[in-house]
């Protein structure tokens, strides 16, 4: 961080704020520690109505990536960029997006009564659907399918149910992505699939995507140019083989209620939210559905915002800060909270800006598009950026949804936990007063809960599993009601997930201070012995579930070679910070610190999903393995040809962990 000293007074205004900080900070919180000038500056500025004003503006009107209103949110984050006098510009791409044409459903009861079953949630936005569903309409016996796990199909045949040719309702959640669940029922011959939500509004529908991966289908590891044809098995394969629909919970109760219930597994009557459900039946019947769904797949230009603030002394390091724009209905969760925090990070930059601030690395401030449909804005400009990206790019911060009700929720690679740590320490919980917000985040989970990032459900993904850059994840709350429906709008902010506005005030402020740190602090804020403390939580978990069938040494020796890495990368760290300025001995240590994540990278990718790279966290193979890491050996199970697979994947997970203590030393063998 450098002042020019270009405004003087505002120079020392913000040296002022400082000392008050730290007085208060001393008195208060004597073993809290000071924030740097640009922090308490940062800290400073914040404004409650500012962020709010943001949130109402990008939540007038629903702003589905492809379609003009989407156009002109872009343009809207553009100005605003241009108005602070930052450096900005919008990079477009074409995409393969799915919109409806036309759906319906209705159910033939066994009292010889019909009725039209309602699919709308609200009038002026997009009716709910699932982007890139195949259209297709069906007439069949009404059954029950729970999550549609492995063990629910398991659990209906010991039943004696049988589901082929039936229109199957599944609840969401089960550890299943939409895809997944929907890829499931199809391969068990159901002719259409239903798909509800417990436990929100009961009239929202929950739209979303059946897609498999991320980006453009057409486009699959490269951004533009050459394209897939739509009929492309590589594209084709990506989407699942029978038309599915999203419906309300009252719809999907009023159908359950009507069914056969004389044969409900026991498991699933313990598993509902609500006990009233226990009397909901499975069929098959005798409630029939008939179902249509006609949608369409399209080329549409989908729009990336960023602005850039240019490093004054490593101008080719960046730190990156994203989020995306475009939302299913009005977005004031998800993801115009974030949308909002993003805008306000780029005023209070700004602001530092304007006083002679300039950081040591160049940050850049990302909105991305069509995240809804499957990461492609991320994605395709990821994969457009790779190079640049893999040798230039020190970490990523992600903010979706920042705000959907009360609590911190944080996943990170592990290198970045005591930043994290240490930061939440320096900003104001927004429950509690006289309260930080690591204070409330520990007390809540017992200790720190930093939670790992093998999911995909997010445009962190891109960065972290297919360019193995340093990632973080944040929001408030979690599961919040009125998720991808039309009730997510800015009265439901403003009435129950942050009325005052101060969750949005403290998700900018945990979001900017780790960007300051990232992009000022002379050596970069990784420790790697946090990264090697959870690898070897991992080897003896895996340990536990592999027994004594498959050996873990070249595991063990890998993760012994890292943690002497770490312990000595830890060492040079302490000595530089004792040592002073030693400006090409620590653009060397930091090229390292920042280099180390791209080593456990594979070129071949995961198996079956070798878009994936990241051999410690990423998608795993079988969704319902209980080892959340080393995704190549989760998707394996134990027994026959597979144990000599598992064998495999845990050389090539050792040979990664070895790379990456490699790229920690810096030297050649």
């Amino acid at each position: 961080m450098a002042f020019s000293g270009k405004n003087p007074t505002c120079t020392l205004l913000f040296l002022l704020s400082l000392s008050l900080l730290a007085l208060h900070t001393l008195l208060h919180h004597p073993r809290r520690p000071l924030p740097s000038l640009s922090a308490a500056a940062f800290l400073s500025s914040a404004s409650n109505s500012t962020v709010a004003a943001y949130l109402r503006h990008l939540t007038l009107r629903p702003h589905l990536a492809g379609t003009p209103l989407s156009l002109s949110a872009a343009l809207f984050v553009h100005s605003h960029f241009l108005s602070l006098g930052l450096a900005a510009r919008i990079a477009n791409f074409s995409a393969l997006l799915s919109y409806p044409s036309h759906s319906s459903l209705s159910a033939h009861f066994g009292n010889g009564s019909a009725a039209e079953i309602p699919l709308s949630d609200a009038g002026g936005v997009v009716p709910p659907y699932h982007a890139y569903s195949p259209s297709g309409a069906a007439y069949g016996a009404a059954v029950f399918l729970n999550f549609g796990r492995e063990r629910d199909y398991a659990a209906l045949a010991a039943q004696g149910v049988g589901v082929r040719g039936c229109v199957g309702l599944l609840r969401r959640g089960g550890g299943l992505s939409r895809h997944e669940a929907v890829a499931n029922a199809a391969a068990r011959g159901v002719a259409a699939v239903l798909m509800f939500t417990e436990g929100g509004f009961k009239e929202g529908v929950e739209r979303g995507t059946v897609m498999e991966g991320v980006g453009d289908p057409l486009t699959p590891g490269w951004a533009g140019g050459e394209r897939l044809e739509a009929d492309d098995p590589r594209v084709a394969g990506r989407f699942p083989g029978v038309p599915s629909m999203p419906v309300s919970e009252a719809a999907a109760e009023r159908i359950l209620g009507s069914l056969d219930r004389a044969r409900l597994p026991s498991a699933w009557r313990e598993s509902f939210k609500s006990g009233d459900r226990r009397c909901w039946g499975v069929g098959p019947g005798p409630t029939m559905l008939n179902f249509t769904y006609k949608g369409e797949q399209t080329m549409a230009t989908i729009h990336n915002v960023f602005a850039v603030i240019r490093g004054s002394e490593e101008a080719d390091r960046y730190v990156l800060l994203g989020n995306h724009r475009d939302a299913w209905t009005y977005g004031a969760v998800d993801p115009n909270s974030g949308t909002a925090a993003l805008l306000d990070i780029a005023r209070r930059f700004a602001l530092l800006v304007r006083s002679g601030w300039s950081p040591r690395r160049t940050i850049v401030l990302c909105s991305w598009d069509a995240e809804e449909f499957g990461m492609i804005g991320s994605t395709e400009w990821v994969e457009q950026n790779l190079l640049n990206l893999g040798s230039k790019a020190v970490a990523y911060f992600n903010v979706d949804c920042a705000v959907q009700g009360p609590g911190l929720f944080v996943s990170a690679t592990p290198q970045l936990d005591d930043l994290l740590v240490e930061v939440t320490k320096q900003v104001k919980d927004p429950d509690s007063e006289n309260a930080y917000v690591y204070e409330r985040w520990a007390a809540a989970n017992g200790g720190v809960n930093i939670q790992r990032l093998s999911r995909v459900d997010s445009d962190f993904a891109p960065f972290l599993q297919h360019a193995g850059i340093a990632s973080i994840d944040m929001y408030f709350g979690i599961d919040f009601p009125v998720y991808h429906t039309a009730f997510d709008s800015y009265d439901w902010m403003v009435n129950f997930g942050d009325p005052l506005f101060h969750r949005h005030v403290t998700v900018t402020g945990i979001w900017g201070l780790v960007a300051l740190r990232l992009a000022d602090d002379p050596i970069l804020p990784f420790n790697y012995l946090s990264y090697s403390a959870e690898l070897q939580e991992y080897k003896n978990a895996l340990n536990a579930l592999m027994g004594e069938s498959i050996s873990l040494d070249p595991l063990a020796a890998a993760i012994e070679d890292f943690t002497a890495a770490a312990n000595e990368a830890d060492g040079e760290i302490k000595k530089l910070r004792a040592d002073g300025p030693a400006l090409l001995r620590r653009r060397a240590l930091n090229d390292r610190l920042m280099l180390a994540e791209r080593g456990f990278l594979d070129p071949e990718g995961l198996p079956g999903r070798e878009w994936f790279k990241h051999l410690v966290y990423g998608p795993r193979g079988d969704p319902e393995s209980e080892i959340e890491f080393f995704p190549g050996v989760s998707g394996k199970r134990k027994g026959g040809d597979e144990e000599a697979k598992i064998r495999h994947e845990i050389w090539r997970v050792s040979r990664a962990i070895r790379r990456a203590a490699s790229a920690l030393r810096g030297g050649l063998t």
